[in-house]
This record gives C-alpha cells, sequence and structure tokens, in this order.
C-alpha cells in the first residue's frame, strides 16, 4: 500500500502530516510518534479498530486512509507512580467511556418512528450560532405560547446534549413539537407514532424560530441573518415579448434540488428549480398565455439549506414514492452560478483569492510529499540541503505564500456591502457541514439519519443514539442511485476566512 499521512491525537494536542508507511511494522510508526511528542514507544498506547495497537499488527489489514486519526495515550518523560485502580483498555470500556476518551458527541433515543426529528435536530446543531441565538432566549416552557415552548425545549435540550456522552431521549421537545404541530402526534396499530417527513419537520422548526428566537442589531435574529437569502424574479410572456416583464422579490429560506431525468447535479437541480414555466393571464394578448420566470439569489447566507426534492405523491397507491436517482452534491459548493450578475460581480475578487490560496495549499501538500520522497531516497540530503538554506535567511516560495495568507487582510478583496451584511455570504463559496439522509422507498416509512461535519475528513453519523466516525468518503456515497442512504437535506456553510 502506498504511505499515507494520519494525525495522532494526544493530551489535547493534534500532531498532523505524521508519515505511515502500512508496509513496515508498528514500531517504525511508534518511532515516528515518539520524535513528535516526546512519549517512548514502549509508553504509547495507540488505540486501532479492536484496541491497542501492538508492535506484530499488519497495518495493511487495517484499511486506514490518508487523514486519519489516531487517539493516543501515554507520558512522556519520567514514569508516573502506578494508578490506584488497574489500567482500563479500550475493549474493556463502555460505549460512554469510549465515547468520551474519543470525542464523540451524544446521539438521540429514538421515542417511536422519531428518527426524522432526531436527524433534523443534529443537522441543526452543526449551527453554532443557532445555539448561541438559542441561550440567549429567556422564554420557558409551561406557557399557553407553544410555540414559544417550543423555542425553549430546544434550547434546554441543546444544553442538555452539550452537559453529556450518552444516548439522550428528546422527551420534552417531541411533546413541544406535537403540541405545535399536530401531525406529527399521527399514530399508526396499537398507538406507535407514524414515521414523518424530515422535511416538513425541519421547515416548521425554521418556521417557528424565524417568529420567536430574540432579534438583535437591526431588529433580525439568526433565521432572519444566518438562514434567510433573498430572490429576484422576472416574469417574461414568451408569447407576447414586447410585454413588460414584471421583477419581483422574495425570501427563502433552503433552496430546491429537482431531479429530473436530466439531472446529475445538484447545482443543475437548483437551476431547473429557478427556471419555470407558467401559465396566466396576459393582459396584451387578453388570454391565458406561457410565461418564463426565471429567478436568481441577489443574497446568499451564511448557512445555506438544499432540499432534495424526492418525493412525490402516486394517487393510485395514495403514498409518497421516492426518486432514486442518483444526484451528486459536492464537499466544497461554489454557488455563485445561482446568482445575479450584479451579486456575481461583488463576489468576483474574494473567489479568485480563494482560488489562490486554494491552488497553493495543493502545491504545498505536493512540495511536502515529492520532499519526503527525496528524502527517503537521498538518505536525508535534501532536508539537509533545505535546512542550509534556512539557516542563510533564504525562505521558500512556499513558506512565504503561508506567511501570506496568515496576514491577509480580507477587505481589500471583500466588497463593502457584503461586510456589512451581518449573517451574508460574502464570497459565494461554501462547503458542506451536515446531511440528512433517508433509506428506504416512501418518505413515510424507511429511517432518517444525520451525518454531521467534525473536522478535515472527519465526520459524525448519527443513526439516533448510535454514533460513529466516517470520512468523507462515506459522505459522498450518500448521492442516490440505489437503497443506500440517499442526501435528502444537505446544510452548506460559508466558506471560512483564515
Amino acid at each position: 500500500m502506498p504511505k499515507i499521512n494520519v494525525t495522532v491525537k494526544w493530551q489535547g494536542k493534534k500532531f498532523e502530516n505524521i508519515e505511515l508507511d502500512t508496509d513496515e511494522s508498528p514500531e517504525l510508526f511508534k518511532t515516528q510518534v515518539y520524535s513528535q511528542t516526546g512519549v517512548p514507544p514502549e509508553r504509547q498506547k495507540i488505540m486501532v479498530k479492536g484496541g491497542i495497537l501492538k508492535d506484530d499488527t499488519d497495518l495493511n489489514k487495517l484499511n486506514l486512509k490518508d487523514g486519519h486519526s489516531f487517539m493516543m495515550m501515554g507520558t512522556a518523560g519520567e514514569l508516573p507512580k502506578p494508578p490506584p485502580k488497574p489500567t482500563q483498555f479500550l475493549e474493556d470500556m463502555t460505549d460512554a467511556e469510549i465515547a468520551e476518551v474519543l470525542d464523540i458527541p451524544p446521539g438521540l433515543e429514538n421515542l417511536g418512528n422519531t428518527c426524522y426529528m432526531n436527524a433534523t435536530l443534529q443537522c441543526m446543531r452543526a449551527m453554532p450560532e443557532l445555539q448561541s441565538s438559542l441561550e440567549k432566549y429567556t422564554g420557558g416552557l409551561g406557557g399557553v405560547d407553544n410555540r414559544g415552548n417550543l423555542v425553549a425545549s430546544l434550547r434546554d435540550l441543546f444544553i442538555n446534549l452539550n452537559k453529556t456522552t450518552e444516548g439522550f431521549p428528546p422527551l420534552v421537545f417531541w411533546q413541544m413539537l406535537r403540541q405545535c404541530f399536530p401531525q406529527f402526534s399521527q399514530t399508526g396499530q396499537g398507538g406507535i407514532p407514524m414515521q414523518q417527513d424530515a422535511e416538513e419537520c425541519w421547515s416548521e422548526i425554521v418556521s417557528v424560530l424565524k417568529a420567536k428566537l430574540p432579534k438583535e442589531d437591526e431588529e433580525k435574529n439568526f433565521i432572519e441573518r444566518y438562514m434567510t437569502g433573498e430572490l429576484q424574479t422576472e416574469t417574461i410572456c414568451e408569447e407576447a415579448p414586447e410585454e413588460e416583464k414584471t421583477i419581483t422579490k422574495d425570501t427563502f429560506n433552503k433552496l430546491s434540488c429537482h431531479i429530473s431525468i436530466n439531472i446529475n447535479y445538484m447545482v443543475n437541480g437548483i437551476l431547473e428549480s429557478l427556471n419555470e414555466e407558467i401559465e396566466k393571464n396576459s393582459p396584451t394578448l387578453n388570454r391565458s398565455a406561457k410565461y418564463q420566470r426565471k429567478s436568481r439569489v441577489t443574497r446568499l447566507p451564511q448557512y445555506l439549506p438544499v432540499q432534495f426534492v424526492r418525493f412525490f405523491w402516486k394517487p393510485q397507491e395514495l403514498v409518497k414514492a421516492k426518486i432514486l436517482r442518483k444526484v451528486k452534491f459536492p464537499l466544497e459548493f461554489d454557488a455563485t452560478e445561482l446568482c445575479t450578475p450584479e451579486l456575481q460581480n461583488k463576489f468576483s475578487k474574494a473567489k479568485l483569492k480563494l482560488k489562490e490560496i486554494e491552488d497553493k495549499k495543493v502545491a504545498k501538500e505536493r512540495e511536502e510529499k515529492r520532499r519526503k520522497m527525496n528524502d527517503d531516497v537521498n538518505g536525508g540530503k535534501v532536508a539537509a540541503a533545505t535546512s542550509s538554506t534556512a539557516a542563510k535567511g533564504v525562505s521558500s516560495s512556499t513558506t512565504m505564500d503561508v506567511d501570506e495568507t496568515e496576514k491577509l487582510d480580507w477587505k481589500e478583496y471583500l466588497d463593502p456591502e457584503l461586510v456589512k451584511d451581518v449573517g451574508c455570504n460574502p464570497t459565494g463559496q461554501y462547503e458542506l457541514v451536515a446531511v440528512l439522509t433517508h433509506v428506504g422507498r416512501s418518505a413515510d416509512s424507511g429511517h432518517y439519519i444525520a451525518w454531521v461535519k467534525k473536522g478535515k475528513n472527519e465526520w459524525h453519523k448519527f443513526d439516533d443514539d448510535k454514533v460513529s466516525v466516517l470520512q468523507d468518503s462515506d459522505i459522498e456515497r450518500l448521492d442516490g442511485g440505489g437503497d443506500w442512504h440517499t442526501a435528502y437535506i444537505v446544510l452548506y456553510q460559508a466558506k471560512k476566512l483564515e
């Protein structure tokens, strides 16, 4: 297998880009870790699937991928005194203890077909500004305002989840949700709660938050600032081009991705939903005529949810059927194509600068890999030459690029109007932070799961109260095309400007 770069987490620190040759013995890798952390190989307890990494473990059988993170325990320097209790190994720990050690967040217990709600809530927790806004809500439970009770219960639920590592029962929130929206109280045979549509749950919660969350400066709250975009729509009569076009403006809290036989990529599905043909009465023709309605974004929010319109009503079977077609969605999304030319122009400088920075990062990674390969071949001669050059005060172009990035003043590249617009996306560039998936053939059955980004190439899968760690490659498999978990709602966050 090829060499890979891995990360070792130890005592709250992260040691990144440690080279691991899976064809060599673990002893060599432990020596490399020792050079980084100062923990001697004999004291290192590196956790792998099935227990602790041993000196005779075959690394190829661990199926490790580039970017994998190891958790290590061990002390540098003098050996500590024996603990009063015997050392507890990973295989002897409970699920809660493992979750605490590996920093795995808590899941939500299923209260009876409530996976649609659990998955929705876990995706919403990916927005830290929402949690901050909820904490400022002063309302309590038990009032006559059902919507206020719902917001208070969501606030309390998120606070409780931040205090535990075990699966938590969202009972109070579920009760408030059913009081506020009776459709979620439907039951089937034996009084068992019926499965509900996660997108409907998402939209209802957002509508309540928009109405009840406290407003800040300029009389806007979290939803209005960070999750509300604006659209400009032009309507033109195809049969009477001379007829004056109408221009309207509207807001949105999510975009839709239509799925037709020609749609293979998310951006094309969104554009199809923004371009529609309608029929209405023409004042110039005095009859019904065809109109072309074209919508484009005039404001992009910090958080952009996109719903894949996968369900449609089958009147004969009286069921919501599902479109299983594969539609690819990116981990990084350039949304400028959805915008008006005026907004695209405002993004142009920042967009070019972000691309320049990204190209430099890629070049740096390639240079580091090439240098390491040369070091291996030449026995460290290249490294020695590099050190000699540095000693003479000559820095590489890569180092200069990194310093330039660290000192970058983004105000030079961002449009002043967008800088003033708190909660908007000033670059048009997004990164994926959460995915809500559905598996099954009908919206009224099947199962919902949340997939939330933790860090670089690290994701958490929330299958109700079962939480596991995954990588980017696992998320890319959620694009549909079969009976596997299929993306239903994806949540993008504006790229952070470092």
